[in-house]
């Protein structure tokens, strides 16, 4: 038991910073925060964030990033949401699900190449291309869409955002099994190694035979398929497609990433921790929500639970490399 806490003392200690949350919100406003309607809330809406949390940590942990998740996901829902609304004439509420989903990962997938090929191949700034590919996703959507919303899709696929399976929900069910299949994807393939090495070691691990162009091509575009799936969760949940929904998940997907673990220089970070900072962050932002907090500020402070958590960080590792210091002067 002491060796696995030891292996995991990261997500040991996120595990206990999310029950001191929990418990402390919820002591807060126990009538509100500790019923059954708000706890099923949070389910339906934290796999939209975890998803692209995910996707994002992918491509953190080669020491890049990807701010487009956003914008990925709304412009491969709305081009999907088309099939929905029965402007392409489907008439089948099941085939133009199926179309939808197809759709959407494709654009997502496409997406993701674009993005991925810039940054491997072209050996732009991950930060730059990201950014660039961010305005022109949007402004795609803008022009589609005029700033309007896409709705009147079927019944049938409100399912997918708002309906649950044996009481749980369906987005959350999604979620996890996205997330033990990116854990191993990122954590016990081949492939997951190689994105680890990349973060850490770039010019070492290209020296070892691996084709570090590729690899972070891959990693591209399994954040745009995760950014298709939010995308799909969203448009469902809201039952309409719109290009500025999710507009804040950008930078709570950076915070969880980094609260969970990740390096934001890449080579270290585990799909856990990731997946534990979402639920802190989900925690907080309804907590704050049921305060009764203005939404502004409850962003306000995501933003400083990011800068706090990059001056531990940094303030940590700044003390560890002196103490080691320290230690090989004595020895």
């Amino acid at each position: 038991m002491k060796k696995l806490f030891e292996s995991n003392k990261s997500e040991a200690m996120l595990l206990g910073l999310f029950g001191i949350v929990f418990i402390g919100i919820g002591m807060i406003v126990p009538q509100q925060f500790f019923t059954k309607n708000n706890l099923t809330s949070m389910a339906f809406q934290m796999p939209e964030l975890g998803l692209l949390a995910i996707g994002m940590m992918a491509a953190v942990l080669t020491g890049g990033i990807n701010l487009s998740i956003v914008t990925t996901a709304t412009l491969s829902s709305i081009l999907a949401a088309y099939v929905l609304s029965g402007t392409l004439g489907v008439e089948s509420p099941y085939l133009a699900i199926l179309l939808t989903i197809l759709i959407s990962v494709g654009v997502s997938i496409l997406c993701g190449i674009l993005n991925g090929f810039f940054i491997a191949y072209a050996g732009v700034a991950a930060l730059l291309v990201t950014l660039g590919t961010t305005t022109l996703f949007e402004g795609i959507g803008l022009n589609i869409t005029k700033g309007g919303a896409i709705s009147g899709f079927p019944t049938e696929f409100m399912a997918i955002g708002n309906g649950s399976l044996f009481g749980v929900p369906i987005p959350m069910i999604i979620f996890v099994v996205v997330a033990i299949v990116s854990y191993f994807l990122l954590e016990r393939t081949a492939w997951g190694v190689q994105v680890h090495m990349l973060g850490s070691n770039p010019i070492a691990t290209e020296f070892s035979g691996i084709n570090i162009n590729f690899a972070t091509f891959k990693v591209y575009i399994f954040s745009g398929v995760l950014s298709a799936l939010a995308g799909l969760i969203m448009i469902s949940r809201y039952n309409s497609a719109k290009v500025d929904y999710g507009s804040s998940y950008v930078m709570q997907a950076v915070t969880a990433v980094v609260l969970g673990g990740t390096s934001i220089t890449g080579g270290h970070g585990t799909v856990a921790g990731t997946v534990i900072a979402v639920m802190i962050i989900q925690i907080v932002s309804t907590g704050l929500n049921i305060i009764g907090i203005n939404r502004n500020l409850i962003d306000i402070s995501i933003g400083v639970i990011l800068l706090l958590v990059l001056a531990v960080r940094h303030y940590s590792q700044v003390f560890s490399d002196r103490a080691m210091i320290k230690k090989r002067k004595t020895t």
